[in-house]
């Protein structure tokens, strides 16, 4: 039984269907989904659909240019995960930087750009579970691009928050930037040059981004800019299938995607805070969001020490959520005093689109795609319109460090979907965006629904809080009782000027045959079935 919302109260409702469902952070990215289902495509292609037109409406934080991952669950069987993370060119020895005496990689240097994952991760996803072909799939974004689309409100206000990240550089300026200043709410854009790339990868395949022209240009850029790339880089690039990790939260049973990726810290959070009983009526909101902060400072303090390129690094998933090591992280939490936080030494996380999909059938997708910071790089490609992102500014030039720059590795990622299971099934595709918050969250909305009794829509919409860098951040929508008894904990306390993420769930009746989708209103989408 889903709970009901209070009507007189300004909100959502959770969107309800029997045959099919995507949410996204993007109307049109929903809209494009449930006409791709609506047209007999599975959850796959309804994925790749609204991720394609994403990279076009909403380029500030996604696009062809980035990367992706993705758990693709089937009504029966077990999920699987693809890693579409892009890797560093094959001549980026440490020694190169070093002998420069570089110390950092800056954000918006060619030294940033790791070979784009995304395109080939929708390829091999498209060719190995979709049912429909490339063409079909990308022919919402090409629109998008050639015949234009109109700027809504949550872009509006990023795009003129961020948008000197894409002047920097000024060649993307005339796309992004139109007549000098970020479009505003309701301005028109086309951005042809992109559209006949995926035109290109339309009737191509990977080969259309990864050799010939579009690769050529933007190796040819990145070497203009200093950059190690050639074009082997991009030759070689692939997604991998790689087994997800999970754990068991309450009966149910929480999937991630392996490093080089921050799920394993979700799944920390989650075993941690399965020791405590966040149903207790006696608990307060300061209770709850004290237990989420000093549950996720222990988890993110060990993702922060051993999470890297598995390659490079290997991690023991099973011995770091085994009972005893989550009985050392477990043990010093107490509900009257916040602990330390481990500070935080590399870039922020921010700036990812996150996908939803369940089709007719029951089967269900989870899929995140990003350039990571806003703009990404700003590095821009004109004559193939490719944004190019800077997840490799998250390296680190530092000897013997997990996420040091090397040959062909994979930087820390952030990015996360998500997928919650119950005897075997897959019962909710679901993810946070919001880079470094994203562990946390999806944790704060599995108690939401579990613990708290909400709906998904509810969950999303219950106020946030985030422990992270030596703060606590809160929502406004947090009260100051609330903070001031937080602060009496220990905790620094300060108020965010930006919502703290934004999430997308679909949750799956199994036994009623019916879908149950939530959209943050936080950003601009919406959740919609048929």
């Amino acid at each position: 039984m889903q709970a009901q919302r209070d009507f007189m109260v300004t909100g959502r409702s959770i969107a309800v269907s029997d045959r099919g469902m995507a949410a996204t952070s993007h109307p049109a990215a929903t809209l494009a989904a449930v006409d791709m289902l609506r047209a007999g495509g599975n959850a796959i292609d309804a994925a790749l659909a609204a991720v394609a037109i994403q990279g076009v409406v909403d380029p500030h934080m996604t696009g062809i240019g980035g990367d992706c991952f993705a758990l693709y669950a089937p009504a029966s069987g077990q999920p699987i995960c693809i890693n579409g993370s892009g890797r560093a060119p094959r001549r980026a020895e440490i020694d190169w930087f070093l002998s420069r005496r570089m110390t950092t990689i800056s954000d918006d240097s060619a030294h940033a750009v790791t070979v784009p994952g995304a395109v080939d991760a929708w390829c091999r996803l498209a060719t190995d579970h979709g049912s429909k072909g490339l063409d079909e799939i990308l022919a919402p974004a090409i629109r998008a691009a050639e015949d234009g689309f109109v700027v809504t409100p949550r872009a509006a206000l990023d795009w003129a928050r961020y948008g000197d990240r894409i002047a920097k550089h000024g060649v993307g300026a005339a796309v992004y930037l139109p007549g000098g200043r970020a479009p505003a709410v309701g301005a028109r854009l086309t951005h042809p040059a992109l559209g006949a790339t995926l035109r290109r990868v339309a009737r191509e395949g990977r080969e259309a981004f990864y050799e010939g022209a579009v690769a050529e240009e933007i190796t040819t850029i990145l070497k203009e800019l200093g950059g190690l790339h050639e074009a082997e880089d991009f030759a070689n690039s692939s997604a991998d299938y790689v087994e997800p990790i999970s754990t068991s939260y309450r009966g149910y049973t929480l999937y991630e995607c392996p490093p080089n990726g921050q799920g394993i810290a979700a799944l920390l959070i989650a075993r941690i805070l399965e020791g405590f009983d966040l149903s207790d009526r006696g608990l307060s909101e300061a209770d709850r969001i004290h237990l989420l902060a000093e549950a996720t400072k222990a988890a993110y303090r060990r993702r922060d020490e051993l999470v890297a390129d598995p390659i490079f690094a290997p991690l023991d998933v099973a011995k770091l959520l085994s009972d005893s090591s989550i009985s050392g992280m477990r043990q010093p939490i107490t509900l009257d005093r916040a602990l330390d936080s481990a500070a935080w030494d590399l870039p922020e996380h921010r700036d990812t689109v996150y996908i939803a999909v369940v089709d007719r059938d029951g089967n269900a997708v989870s899929l995140i795609n990003s350039i990571f910071h806003a703009f990404g790089s700003g590095i821009y490609a004109p004559r193939s319109g490719v944004l190019l992102q800077n997840r490799g500014a998250g390296f680190r030039i530092a000897e013997r460090h997990p996420n040091a720059i090397a040959p062909g590795k994979r930087p820390f990622h952030t990015i996360i979907p998500g997928l919650l299971a119950r005897s075997g099934r897959p019962i909710m595709p679901f993810g946070v965006m919001g880079g470094q918050y994203q562990a946390t969250g999806h944790v704060h909305i599995l108690t939401q629904l579990i613990d708290c009794g909400l709906n998904v829509q509810q969950a999303s919409d219950a106020p946030r809080s985030f422990a992270f860098g030596g703060t606590l951040s809160l929502e406004p929508t947090i009260s100051r009782d609330t903070a001031d008894d937080l602060s009496r904990r220990g905790h620094n306390v300060v108020w965010v000027d930006e919502p703290l993420g934004g999430c997308q769930a679909i949750w799956i009746d199994h036994e009623n045959g019916v879908m149950y989708g939530a959209s943050d209103h936080r950003k601009d989408g919406i959740a919609l079935g048929f």
